[in-house]
């Protein structure tokens, strides 16, 4: 039986991250995808990415209108492994918070909460104020899990895609969906003689058939 995932784009900076994770997820057999994207969200996938929204929406299963709050996804009678919500935008954070399904990324946040299944929020705001860091306190303290978009280098990146992939990566780590967007980590022992390090941790990942 397929793991169903539900996705929601608010309109923050990071369209990349998301389109990323829809990308690798299309390849994915045993994982059936639902997409919301905000107005604000459409805009800045055009703005930030190279794909138009109708791309995009390609990649899901099932796509939704923002505003319909009477969708199925927004009843706890649909089954779902998880939701992410990627790029979260302070406003969309602020509503999850507070429990203000005011369109359907909010909604099926909620319901996914409810029902106590993960739901992944990449926060995206630098820097922040300390109503944006209560309101990551008590998404946390309701079952949310916070993950910024924070790179790392100790897998090396030699390109904008790698750390891209990364944080995609993390993100599937938190639903449990097996990926090989990243190299995980092995401990610091240096590199044997005539190792490169940066190629062998990218061995083409994203030509590569999931």
């Amino acid at each position: 039986m397929a793991k169903v995932v539900i996705i929601g784009i608010s309109g923050a900076s990071g369209a990349p991250y998301s389109v990323r994770l829809l990308e690798y997820l299309s390849r994915v057999k045993e994982v059936e995808v639902h997409l919301i994207i905000s107005r604000l969200g459409e805009r800045t996938i055009e703005h930030e990415t190279k794909y138009k929204v109708a791309d995009v929406k390609k990649f899901a299963d099932v796509c939704y209108d923002p505003s319909d709050v009477g969708a199925t996804l927004a009843s706890g009678s649909f089954r779902r492994q998880g939701m992410v919500v990627v790029p979260c935008s302070m406003k969309t954070l602020s509503a999850l918070a507070h429990s203000y399904a005011e369109n359907l990324i909010v909604r099926a946040g909620d319901v996914t909460l409810k029902e106590r299944k993960p739901l992944i929020v990449v926060v995206r705001e630098t820097p922040l104020n300390l109503g944006h860091l209560r309101n990551m306190v008590q998404l946390t303290e309701m079952g949310a899990t916070i993950l910024p978009p924070v790179p790392s280098f100790y897998h090396k990146p030699t390109a904008l895609e790698h750390i891209v992939d990364h944080t995609a990566g993390r993100i599937l780590d938190q639903l449990d969906i097996e990926h090989d967007l990243y190299i995980p980590w092995s401990g610091t022992a240096p590199a044997q003689k005539g190792t490169d390090v940066a190629s062998d941790n990218y061995p083409s990942s994203r030509d590569k058939e999931v």
